[in-house]
């Protein structure tokens, strides 16, 4: 009997390899059908409101807030007047649907319709599909005057802005099912909320919440990645506490890199926010905490309590930890992860 030579049977890894391509592939295909059947919905959905809206806007103003309702109570999240408005503009800026692309998602024409310059925005439609970028991408192009750039450049020297843009533009694998929350909400279901957190990230926030319902008076758990979508784009809170003491809610954002001026203003972001759609008049105004594990800083800050005054402050700070706890129980549980991580590696 002839023996199989050893370089012929392909290796584990390229086995590996061939094995995640194709469920790659079915994972891609998946994704496209599906999210090509909400944009369709979505178009769809739109070109109704507008049929039945026109120009009697006062009846529109009966009509979403009813229609929102209703879908709510049978289809699930999603159907917000708001986001009814944006289907109903989807319709109007693309009123034919064969002009719509199935490579595109609903979070990258809700993008496009913010475009009221029609060469700019078939530009950035054209673009978009045969570049397959992602809405992170389409976001940075339009924002960085991408078609201005190429326009107000000579013929000969646009090849070279082109390339300057992939060159700058980070490989991304396809988002699947899974994590992208418009395509949850349209097939209603559960968002995973482990998928926005690494794994230290993960640890961190178990025993923060842990030290917080045992140290802290009054602290009620509320959600953990707590998501916020303004005008299409995701944020998410990693912890949200309500302090029946207190009467507030309190937001905490933690960071495992190092700080920068945008995590600030990210975290007073998120307490504009509950501060303006979620606490009711009788709350109290919403606390705000921005924590640190970075290897080389270690720190803890409650963002807001030097606006607020001095009688509130000293009130708060009765049922609350003080930064300096804060600060050492972050640094302690950082620790004790990171050097079970390494005994397991090393095991």
């Amino acid at each position: 009997m002839a023996q199989v030579k050893n370089d012929s049977i392909p290796s584990e890894n390229k086995v590996y390899q061939n094995i995640r391509t194709v469920l790659v592939a079915a994972r891609q295909k998946v994704y496209s059908a599906i999210n090509f059947a909400m944009v369709e919905a979505y178009w769809e959905i739109g070109r109704q409101i507008e049929q039945a809206v026109g120009d009697r806007s006062e009846y529109g103003k009966g009509l979403l807030p009813y229609i929102s309702k209703e879908l709510s109570i049978e289809f699930g999240k999603g159907f917000t007047v708001r986001n009814l408005q944006a289907m109903r503009q989807f319709y109007e800026v693309f009123p034919n649907t064969h002009t719509l692309c199935a490579e595109l998602s609903w979070s990258h024409y809700r993008l496009l319709i913010r475009i009221d310059n029609e060469p700019r925005r078939e530009f950035y439609l054209k673009e978009c599909a045969e570049s397959n970028w992602s809405v992170r991408q389409l976001e940075r192009q339009i924002t960085s005057f991408y078609y201005e750039r190429l326009l107000a450049t000579q013929k000969e020297s646009r090849e070279s802005v082109k390339n300057e843009i992939q060159r700058n533009e980070p490989k991304t694998e396809p988002d699947y099912i899974l994590k992208d929350p418009y395509i949850l909400e349209f097939l209603d279901l559960n968002e995973n909320k482990k998928y926005h957190e690494s794994e230290l990230e993960q640890a961190l926030i178990d025993n923060l919440q842990k030290f917080l319902l045992e140290l802290g008076k009054g602290f009620s758990f509320v959600a953990r990645q707590k998501r916020i979508t303004i005008e299409g784009d995701h944020y998410y809170v990693d912890l949200v506490f309500y302090n029946y003491m207190l009467k507030c809610f309190v937001v905490i954002d933690l960071k495992t890199g190092k700080l920068s001026y945008q995590d600030i203003g990210q975290i007073d972001f998120y307490v504009r926010y509950f501060n303006d759609q979620i606490k009711l008049p009788e709350d109290n105004p919403t606390l705000g905490i921005i924590l640190c594990a970075d290897k080389n800083e270690t720190m803890a800050k409650y963002s807001v309590l030097s606006d607020k005054d001095n009688l509130l402050a000293s009130k708060y700070m009765l049922y609350l930890p003080t930064e300096e706890e804060l600060k050492n129980e972050l640094e302690r549980e950082r620790l004790l992860i990171e050097s079970k991580k390494s005994s397991e590696e090393a095991g």
